[in-house]
Parts: C-alpha cells; sequence; structure tokens
C-alpha cells in the first residue's frame, strides 16, 4: 500500500463517517412532528410541545452548520498539508520528540479550539438564551475555556510526555506501559473527579439537614447502602437543566444533586431518581464500565503498537519525517470505524444497564415518582420524545423515555 493510497482511505472514512451521520440526523429530524405516544401526551401542553420542536429543529439546523464547517476544515487541512506545516512550527522550537509532540499537539488543539469557540458561544448565549435554559455568564465562559486549557496542558501533556517517552525507551512494548499509565489515570479519576475537579468548576455543599435527606437516609437503609456523602452542585450557575450522578468507590462514594434536580422535582422523585442511581451501583455497573474502558484502552494501544512504527502513517499525512504524534493522528483517523463499532456496543449494555437500574428502584422504592421525575426532567429539558429507532440506536446510551416508562409500568 503506497501512502497516496492510505491518505485517500483517510478521506474515505471521514466523508463516510459525515454523510452517515447527516443522514440519520435527517431521519431524526423528520421524526421532531410526531404526534405524541398515549403515555407521552402529559409531558407538554400544546404550546411547550411547539417550543421543543422548535428548539429540536433549531439545533438540527445548527449543528448542520457547525459539523460542515468542521468537516471542511479537517479536508482543508488534510489536502493542503496542514500537520505538515504544524509539524514543521514544532521543529523550529525543538530536536526533542518529547517536546515536539507537545508544541504539535498544542497548536492543534488551541487552535481547533479557537475556530469552534464562537459556534459555542452562539450555542449558549443564542440558541440556549432564547430557550431559557442559558445561565452562563460571559466570564465563566471565558474562564472555563481558559481552565479546560490549563488541565489539557497540565494532564492531557503529561500523560502524552509519558506516552512518548515510553515509546522512544521500549519501542513495541510501549503499548503495556501506556496502557497500565492510563489505567492507574482512568481509577484514580473515577475515585477523586469530584473531590479535584468538579470543585475547580462548581461549587459543591454537602445537602442539608431536613425531609429530603431524611428521606433519603431512610431509603438508604432499606436497601443497605451507605449514603453518607449526598453534594448538591451548583448547575443553576451554567444552566437550567437538571442532573444527578454517583462517582467513587469506598470512602469516596457519593452522590451529587443538581440543584436545579432539587428544584424541579419533589423529595418521593428526587429518592426514586437516587434509588435509581444506586441501582447502577448495585448491579456493578460503574465497575463494568470502568473494566471495559480500561480493556478497550488496552486494545486500543496494543492496535496502535502494531502501525505507529511504520512510515506510512506519517506520509499519509504528508509528513516526510516519521514520528510518533503524526502517526497518532493518522491512527486515530483509520481506527474510527473500529471505535464506532465498539461505541454502539457499549451502547447497548448501557441501555440495557439503565432498565436494569430502573427496575431496581421500581423494586425498592416506587416506579411512579420514578416515571413523573423522568417526565418531568424531559420536559424542562425540551427532550424529544419522538426519536426515530435508527438514531436512538446509533446514538443513545438511555432507553427513550417511552421505553423507560413501559418498562416502569409492567
Amino acid at each position: 500500500m503506497t501512502a497516496n493510497t492510505l491518505f485517500y482511505i483517510i478521506i474515505a472514512i471521514i466523508v463516510i463517517n459525515f454523510i452517515v451521520d447527516k443522514v440519520l440526523d435527517a431521519l431524526n429530524a423528520k421524526h421532531y412532528n410526531d404526534k405524541l405516544p398515549e403515555d407521552l401526551k402529559d409531558v407538554y401542553d400544546e404550546a411547550e410541545y411547539k417550543k421543543s420542536q422548535k428548539y429540536k429543529a433549531t439545533n438540527y439546523k445548527f449543528g448542520l452548520l457547525t459539523s460542515t464547517f468542521s468537516i471542511v476544515l479537517t479536508l482543508g487541512f488534510l489536502f493542503f498539508d496542514g500537520f505538515e506545516f504544524v509539524d514543521n512550527i514544532a521543529r523550529t522550537y525543538t530536536e526533542n520528540p518529547i517536546l515536539i509532540a507537545l508544541i504539535f499537539f498544542g497548536i492543534i488543539m488551541i487552535g481547533s479550539d479557537i475556530l469552534t469557540t464562537p459556534f459555542f458561544y452562539y450555542s449558549t448565549f443564542v440558541i440556549e438564551e432564547k430557550f431559557g435554559f442559558n445561565k452562563t455568564t460571559v466570564k465563566t465562559f471565558f474562564l472555563d475555556k481558559v481552565k479546560g486549557w490549563l488541565m489539557m496542558a497540565l494532564v492531557g501533556g503529561g500523560i502524552l510526555a509519558l506516552i512518548v517517552w515510553f515509546y522512544k525507551s521500549t519501542g513495541p512494548s510501549f503499548w503495556l506501559y501506556a496502557w497500565g499509565l492510563v489505567a492507574v489515570f482512568t481509577i484514580f479519576m473515577n475515585m477523586f473527579y469530584s473531590r479535584l475537579i468538579v470543585p475547580l468548576f462548581n461549587k459543591q455543599t454537602p445537602l442539608e439537614q431536613g425531609s429530603l435527606r431524611d428521606k433519603i437516609s431512610a431509603y438508604a437503609k432499606t436497601v443497605g447502602f451507605n449514603l453518607d456523602k449526598i453534594f448538591v452542585l451548583n448547575g443553576s450557575k451554567r444552566s437550567t437543566k437538571a442532573n444527578a450522578y454517583f462517582s467513587g468507590f469506598g470512602s469516596e462514594k457519593r452522590v451529587t444533586l443538581y440543584d436545579t434536580l432539587i428544584n424541579d422535582l419533589d423529595e418521593e422523585e428526587i429518592v426514586a431518581v437516587l434509588a435509581h442511581e444506586v441501582g447502577h451501583y448495585k448491579k456493578k455497573h460503574i465497575i463494568f464500565n470502568l473494566i471495559s474502558s480500561i480493556l478497550l484502552t488496552g486494545l486500543t494501544l496494543y492496535i496502535l503498537s502494531l502501525f505507529i512504527s511504520n512510515p506510512l502513517l506519517s506520509n499519509a499525512l504528508g509528513v516526510e519525517i516519521p514520528s510518533f504524534h503524526i502517526g497518532l493522528i493518522a491512527f486515530g483517523m483509520l481506527y474510527s470505524p473500529i471505535s464506532e463499532i465498539t461505541g454502539l456496543i457499549m451502547n447497548l449494555f448501557s441501555r440495557k444497564f439503565e432498565y436494569q437500574a430502573d427496575d431496581y428502584a421500581k423494586n425498592t422504592y416506587k416506579a411512579e415518582p420514578l416515571i413523573t421525575s423522568l417526565k418531568k426532567l424531559s420536559k424542562n429539558s425540551l427532550s424529544n420524545l419522538t426519536p426515530h429507532p435508527a438514531y436512538v440506536f446509533m446514538h443513545y446510551s438511555h432507553p427513550t423515555l417511552l421505553e423507560r416508562i413501559t418498562n416502569l409500568k409492567k
């Protein structure tokens, strides 16, 4: 195979992926105006349903614009040897392969972020604002950007530097060391994300004493689950949309409730949502996802180790001097179809796990408050209640609202 052939394979993968995504988006958009099923007719009144349809249509059109811009930028970068241009800039500063890789990815990441920031700004301050979701200030928006860059530089840069060092030091077996590094980092982040990372962006406070905490504690006792650490996160700082999540293990185990969730739901509904989250823990879904993620990372790194030394990868992107960082970019593009397949498989498991967590909540607490909470959360986020089945299959990590309610009513 020649570098030219590999180049056009990369182009074909990018274009086919774009076309498939746009076809799925179009199929999904055709269902925006469907009549609501009987079980969902109480989610929206007529005015709210029209608002949700308009929100979905607005995001669909904006998504077409942003994705088209993205593919044109990517293809332009490939056809006009953009990676070689950036690589040459990096090489003017140093001959150290680790520093070259860091400078190269730094330019790519920051350049990409600067080009896409206007789209995120418009989405936040025009679309989300128009439909009543946005609570972010301009100051918070740009502070988040700066914090994200700093974290990417420190954490992402540190991991990349170590992986390149492993490659230079150990050759083909570098993937084992890289896998160990990523596995440790993944477990560490699962354990301490809420304690270390979340406070950089949001304020977390323990749930105060009162009837809600009493009800949560009473439920936790009935299922033999220690729920000492319950935190409230000021999600309303950025959006009116609500959420809740479970994180950590052992002494770091905690539940985080968005303040918007507490405002949107009554106490029975909040306990039902927590019962669902406890179900994920009791059914060992969190452990499964963690182990699966680590194993998939190992598989990816092993496959990378088989090809990364081949100069064809760098040559395919128009770079004459073979290097790890250019090979990594080419490999990522070639590997994307496999990533799609593994993503589909993980989504299948995820949808199955959601049913199991719902069943757990139904059997250990009540089905009705979970049903009403799901309806309220869908209404308050103007969710699409009639998605196309193909779109659900390809993109949804959760069953549809109708599927979950049908299951809960069994």
